[in-house]
């Protein structure tokens, strides 16, 4: 595994970093009617998260996002990792879209549900930067084999 981002991959890691970033910091300094909103969103699309804290969850979801964001903007971490990580949250973001009522008519988004679907982008990038990181890992053991 590579340990620090390629330089190609940095403008993508810095941009998703920073609005991942930002958007934490801001469920961190919510107010109860942030963390309201939040955890009623959330809980209906995943119904086990009803038991929560709202408040704590909204923490917790804040701090997760605070974590992801500073891994997309630190090249010291690994792309493969922040790509995954990416990948998984953004994941959590695409059932989101999925379950709650009136953001989709089939899988075409309403206008309700624009906001929720765009947040699939950073399921492809967060795929992209994981499979070429695979890829370049299974080409440079190719080479390895090819020269012994």
């Amino acid at each position: 595994m590579r340990f620090l981002a390629r330089a190609h991959q940095m403008p993508v890691r810095l941009v998703v970093g920073a609005f991942v970033l930002n958007s934490g910091l801001s469920k961190l300094k919510g107010d109860e009617g942030t963390a309201e909103y939040i955890h009623g969103t959330a809980k209906t699309a995943y119904p086990f998260l009803e038991s929560q804290d709202k408040a704590e969850f909204t923490r917790n979801l804040g701090a997760a996002e605070v974590a992801l964001g500073t891994a997309l903007v630190t090249p010291l971490v690994p792309t493969v990792l922040a790509g995954a990580a990416l990948t998984a949250f953004a994941g959590g973001l695409a059932g989101l879209y999925l379950r709650l009522p009136g953001m989709r008519e089939g899988l075409r988004p309403t206008q309700q549900g624009i906001p929720l679907a765009k947040d699939s982008w950073l399921i492809g990038i967060g795929a992209t930067l994981v499979l070429e990181e695979l890829s370049r890992a299974r080409e440079e053991r190719r080479g390895r084999r090819r020269r012994h």
